[in-house]
C-alpha cells in the first residue's frame, strides 16, 4: 500500500483531548469541523491523548465523512488499561479527563495488534491509515526497534494498516528508528522549526535518502513562535525559556516584522519547506484557532525573509529556499 497524500497542513488532536483544560463535545466537534473546512483531511491521534477521548471524539466527526476523503493516524505503544480503585482521580499527565484508565507500555506484537484494534473500536472507524510507535525512547528504544517496529512492518503487510512511523521528540532516537526499520514516515517534534533545526544535519538528509516522509509537529517550540511578538514569560520545551533562546525568538520575530510577516506564519511555512517534510500538524482546541493555523499556512511570505534571516545568523543559509 502506498503513503497517503497528507497535505502541507494536518490537525492535531491533543487539544481536542482535554489537553490542560476541558472542553465540551460540541466544541470539540466544531474546531474539528472547522479544520475540514478550512481543507484539512490529515488528523493526527493518539490513545494518550485524553486517555481515548480524542480519539472518541474524531472518530464521532470523521464517521459522518466519505472515508477515501480523509488520513488518519493513531499511534501504539500505549495500551489503555482499566484503573483499579480510580476513586474520583483525574489524569495526571496533562489531559483534565478522570483517571478511569491507566496506560501501560507494550510493545509486543500482542500489544501493538491490540492497540489498533482498540483505536479502531474507539474511532468506530473500518481502518487506520498510518499507525507510529509513540515516543519510544521515552519508554525502551532498543524494545521498540526489537519488538515494536517489525510488528507494525507484519501489520503493514497484512493490509491491517497503511503506512507506518515512529513519533518521538528525539531526532537520534528516530534516526535510529529509521535505520533499523521500513518506516514510511516519522513524526518528528520540535527538532526542525525557525528557533532550531538540529533534525537538519543527520535525521532529514536519511529520510530522504530512505523515501521516509516527515510529518513535521512542535514547530512552535511549545508557544515560543505562536504568536507575532514574543512575550517575556514565553515557555520553550515546556518550560520558562532560557535568556539565550527568548532572545533568538524576539530577533526572528522582529526579522518578520520588517517584512510584513507574522512570526507564526514564517514558523508554519518554515517547517514544510524542507524537501524531507511532507506535513505540518497542528494542534487546535477552539475553532478559531485552527482556522488562523490555516490562514497563516497560506500567507504570502517574500523569499527575502529567510535570505535576511540567514544574513543574521537566525537561520543557516543551506536552509534557505530562495
Amino acid at each position: 500500500m502506498s503513503l497517503p497524500e497528507l497535505g502541507r497542513l494536518g490537525f492535531g488532536a491533543a487539544g481536542i483531548g482535554n489537553l490542560y483544560r476541558a472542553m465540551s463535545d460540541d466544541v470539540a466537534a466544531a474546531t474539528i469541523a472547522a479544520g475540514w473546512d478550512a481543507g484539512i483531511r490529515y488528523f493526527d491521534t493518539a490513545p494518550h491523548y485524553g486517555l481515548g477521548l480524542s480519539e472518541r471524539r474524531l472518530g464521532a466527526f470523521l464517521t459522518t465523512k466519505p472515508r477515501d476523503e480523509f488520513v488518519i493516524s493513531t499511534k501504539v505503544g500505549r495500551i489503555l488499561e482499566p484503573a483499579v480503585n480510580p476513586d474520583g482521580a483525574r489524569d495526571t499527565q496533562g489531559f483534565d479527563v478522570p483517571a478511569d484508565t491507566v496506560r501501560r507500555w507494550d510493545p509486543s506484537e500482542a500489544g501493538i495488534r491490540r492497540s489498533i484494534e482498540e483505536s479502531l473500536e474507539r474511532t468506530g472507524l473500518e481502518s487506520i491509515d498510518i499507525a507510529y510507535l509513540h515516543d519510544p525512547d521515552v519508554y525502551d528504544l532498543e524494545a521498540g526497534i526489537k519488538e515494536a517496529l517489525p510488528a507494525l512492518e507484519k501489520l503493514r503487510a497484512e493490509g491491517m494498516i497503511r503506512a507506518i512511523g515512529v513519533g518521538a521528540n528525539s531526532a537520534a532516537a528516530l534516526r535510529e528508528c529509521v535505520l533499523g526499520a521500513d518506516l514510511d514516515l516519522i513524526m518528528l517534534a520540535g527538532r526542525y522549526t525557525l528557533l532550531e533545526q538540529p533534525a537538519a544535519a543527520d535525521l532529514l538528509p536519511l529520510c530522504l535518502e530512505r523515501n521516509v516522509k516527515v510529518a513535521n509537529v512542535g514547530v512552535y517550540n511549545s508557544g515560543i513562535l505562536a504568536r507575532a511578538v514574543v512575550p517575556d514569560d514565553a515557555f520553550y520545551n515546556y518550560q520558562p525559556a532560557p535568556a539565550g533562546i527568548l532572545a533568538r525568538a524576539k530577533a526572528l520575530a522582529a526579522c518578520c516584522e520588517e517584512f510584513g510577516v507574522e512570526l507564526p506564519a514564517a514558523a508554519l511555512q518554515f517547517a514544510v519547506n524542507h524537501p524531507a517534510v511532507s506535513t505540518v500538524v497542528v494542534g487546535a482546541s477552539r475553532p478559531e484557532q485552527i482556522i488562523q493555523t490555516a490562514e497563516r499556512m497560506a500567507a504570502g511570505i517574500p523569499a527575502e525573509l529567510w535570505t535576511a534571516m540567514a544574513a543574521r545568523g537566525l537561520l543557516d543559509a543551506s536552509l534557505v529556499n530562495g
